[in-house]
């Protein structure tokens, strides 16, 4: 019996470790993938649906939604804060609950999806996180008038709340200005790029699907 019970443990610790490497597969974007939107986009073909969805939905450019994902995640599905170190040694809280593609917190989570009635949305679902960026752009449209193609200002809307950016909160801040200025330069690399591959990925296939 004793022999039979470390069996079932050796096999439920074999299956185990097997599913977690599996999901890490799925997961995990190659650093490569995420500067070219063409080759992330090939490999990645409902992620192109789903920030077309987005577009058109919300108006925001796909190329924002990528840098704006590339900025706060590098595209890693469950991404969170680094834990902050108690006498720089042992791990503490996480600085905030943001969580997901987008780095989205607790609150303005909650926000979008009362607001959008998307109740079973996820911060680790792709096409969920593509919409969520396309109406927090949306509202800082509506609220502050920043351009929707302006992403140097949206990002730093998205990162300040728009309650922040009303008050140039970010203007303490030059390692903010540093990253919304990448966001501008990745958003505006990502459109270059899909200026090239965009006919090839809108080809449809033998039954007319995408």
């Amino acid at each position: 019996m004793l022999i039979r019970y470390f069996m079932r443990l050796d096999t439920l610790l074999i299956i185990s470790s097997l599913f977690f490497l599996f999901s890490i597969a799925c997961t995990s974007i190659e650093p490569y993938m995420t500067a070219d939107s063409c080759i992330l986009f090939k490999e990645k073909k409902n992620w192109y649906k789903a920030t077309i969805k987005s577009y058109d939905k919300w108006s925001v450019p796909i190329s924002l939604q990528l840098a704006i994902i590339k900025q706060e995640s590098s595209f890693q599905q469950f991404a969170k804060p680094k834990r902050k170190k108690i006498f720089g040694i042992i791990p503490g809280k996480r600085p905030s609950s943001a969580f997901g593609y987008a780095q989205v917190t607790d609150p303005t989570w909650d926000w979008y999806k009362s607001k959008t009635n998307n109740k079973n949305a996820s911060r680790a679902n792709f096409k969920d996180i593509t919409d969520f960026i396309g109406w927090y752009v949306e509202q800082s449209n509506r609220m502050l008038g920043i351009s929707k193609k302006d992403a140097f200002n949206q990002y730093l809307a998205y990162h300040e709340g728009q309650g922040g950016w009303k008050k140039k909160s970010y203007k303490s801040k030059k390692w903010l200005i540093d990253a919304a200025k990448s966001v501008e330069i990745n958003s505006n690399k990502y459109n270059n790029q899909l200026k090239n591959c965009e006919k090839q990925l809108n080809k449809k296939g033998l039954f007319g699907i995408l």
